[in-house]
């Protein structure tokens, strides 16, 4: 009998913990720019980071219009199923990207392992181009990311507001 009640308490207390939300170490509100050929988002939004995930919202007139979690394992947007990274870079972004691709960009990150990196004493650049497959402009300065890639014809801007 007290086996049972122990299991069941266990149980129990294991249900509520799957329904408590998310901490997130860092909240930054920022101008959020998603621009890629299937889907355009421009919208002052929030961007929510922990070592597990970042999660991405983008606002408009006091409605969320997207959100974006990214974690270690797949990618869920608004509108579309989670799926795994390679896929979602293959639907929305580039085939060709590293699977971490996205959530360097928003954690501010270098990508491509540092490829093309410059730094200087308000962040760095990269430049990283292979040829018919991507050119990719990515800059994180001044509290603003910037990653263009003209060839694929997608743009990432996120700009920190304090």
């Amino acid at each position: 009998m007290k086996i049972r009640t122990i299991i069941l308490i266990l149980m129990g207390l294991l249900v509520l913990n799957a329904c408590v939300q998310k901490q997130y170490i860092k909240q930054n509100s920022a101008l959020i720019v998603f621009k890629t050929p299937t889907f355009r988002y421009a919208d002052m939004g929030f961007v929510y980071e922990n070592s597990d995930e970042v999660k991405v919202e983008i606002y408009g007139s006091g409605q969320a219009l997207m959100t974006l979690i990214i974690s270690q394992e797949k990618i869920c947007m608004s509108f579309l199923a989670c799926m795994d990274k390679e896929e979602f870079n293959k639907k929305v972004l580039s085939p060709m990207y590293s699977h971490d691709i996205l959530e360097e960009i928003f954690r501010g990150n270098p990508i491509f392992k540092g490829k093309g990196l410059k730094k200087n004493r308000n962040g760095f650049t990269q430049k990283i181009i292979n040829s018919d497959k991507y050119s990719i402009d990515y800059s994180v300065l001044n509290k603003q990311i910037i990653f263009r890639d003209t060839i694929n014809d997608i743009l990432i801007k996120v700009k920190r507001i304090e």
